[in-house]
């Protein structure tokens, strides 16, 4: 039997750093790089999901272990079908999502929270959802979720979503050892903010290797690594395979008052677009340091957009953030360790030729944060990939890297020494 769902319709208006349309240039509906663990008995499995129709109208279908519960709802700039579930084993078809027909280009999937799981369709243009339902399973039919999209222009588009309340936003939760002080706990804090995440895959190699799990294997090994020498508190901003917006990362690494914060990416070119090897430290910038920058700024900015995340509430303008009095002697010490993180990298890891840039990154937009942005290497590439797949060379790096937070930290660091030195003569 067939279960309607309610619908809720809203509009989230685009960053400027957004343009409306293209393809992210994140890989985004592509299994995990690692083999899939086995599908907990709980969770309902997605075995298989197709699309059927033209431009005028286009059905969505997903095969289900079970029924579930499920949210659509519509979003625009760039126009997108959101359908919010239960947390759900994704064992799809390989390169599912990726080629669309009708109304849809394209779509992606994963978890986006423990507990929920999302889909993105991207679609050629402003669409009405018809009908949304579940069909319980039949006699040699596996349970399936529906969906029923119909072509409208603009104007209805946003007339249909006004009309609906925005949808609630989920809580912010917390992280896994999230490194909260004791009172009096003087050690600095630092954030790992391992990207990408969840529904968000980040670039792909050609092999397969997602950038989402290639720098959350790096990210838990640095974090351990800092707090092996006793002298910081770490908080990570995501410990497992989940999506976390940009706004979320910046807002943790201010609310926890860090004094450090490390976005942890690798980066892809295409063929066309030439090679390109090595490390690149970012910091931010109004203006990027060249061409390569501002397309890497512009792909990592669409994060939240490509995760179906709604824009609407964010600032209209990040120049606004970005020219902020308040940042200047912040960006000072954010170049100081970029600087600083280079020079240590030099005798761990291959360096881009031009290892110190800057762009408009909006995960580097905490005003009281000194933050960078380290792109490990380039999954396009192979053997900066074989470096990023190596355990040996993670500890290499990782190590490289608290050497320049130590160095980064040592005048704080050593004051206290000094002052108790002096106190007890």
């Amino acid at each position: 039997m067939a279960r309607n769902v309610g619908l809720s319709l809203i509009v989230a208006v685009a960053l400027g750093v957004l343009p409306a349309g293209g393809t992210p240039a994140v890989a985004q509906s592509a299994p995990a790089s690692r083999p899939p663990a086995a599908a907990p008995a709980s969770f309902p499995i997605a075995t298989d999901a197709r699309l059927a129709g033209d431009a005028g109208q286009t059905r969505f279908v997903v095969d289900l272990s079970k029924s579930i519960e499920m949210r659509a709802f519509t979003l625009a700039d760039p126009y997108r079908v959101v359908i919010d579930l239960p947390q759900v084993t994704f064992q799809l078809p390989p390169k599912a999502g990726e080629h669309g027909r009708g109304l849809v280009k394209a779509f992606r999937y994963g978890l986006v929270m423990p507990g929920g799981s999302r889909i993105v369709l991207d679609t050629a243009g402003p669409v009405r959802v018809e009908r949304a339902f579940v069909l319980d399973a039949t006699e040699g039919l596996p349970a399936r979720l529906v969906l029923d999209l119909a072509a409208v222009d603009r104007a209805t588009f946003l007339r249909a979503a006004a009309i609906d309340n925005r949808l609630p936003r989920e809580p912010q939760r917390r992280t896994e050892r999230d490194g909260v002080a004791s009172p009096g706990d003087p050690r600095p804090l630092v954030v790992v903010d391992p990207g990408h995440g969840g529904i968000d895959s980040g670039t792909r190699a050609a092999s397969g290797e997602l950038e989402k799990a290639i720098v959350l294997d790096f990210g838990l090994m640095l974090r351990d690594k800092l707090e092996q020498t006793g002298k910081y508190r770490v908080v990570m901003t995501r410990t497992d395979d989940r999506f976390i917006p940009l706004a979320d990362r910046v807002r943790l690494a201010r609310s926890r008052e860090a004094a450090l914060f490390i976005s942890i990416h690798c980066d892809a070119l295409a063929r066309r677009d030439g090679g390109a090897e090595g490390a690149t430290v970012y910091t931010l910038s109004e203006h990027a340091s060249d061409a390569e920058a501002a397309r890497l700024a512009e792909a990592e900015n669409k994060a939240d957009a490509i995760s179906g995340v709604d824009l609407s509430a964010e600032p209209d303008d990040i120049a606004d953030i970005l020219i902020d009095l308040a940042q200047r002697e912040t960006k000072n010490y954010s170049g100081q360790f970029a600087r600083t993180l280079v020079g240590e990298l030099k005798s761990a890891a291959r360096l881009h030729k031009h290892p110190l840039k800057s762009a408009g990154f909006r995960v580097l937009t905490a005003p009281d944060v000194p933050s960078v942005l380290l792109e490990l290497g380039y999954v396009s590439n192979r053997a900066d990939l074989k470096l990023m797949t190596s355990e040996a060379w993670r500890a290499k790096t990782t190590e490289s890297i608290v050497a320049a937070v130590n160095a980064f930290f040592h005048p704080r660091l050593a004051a206290p020494a000094e002052t108790a030195a002096g106190g007890a003569n």
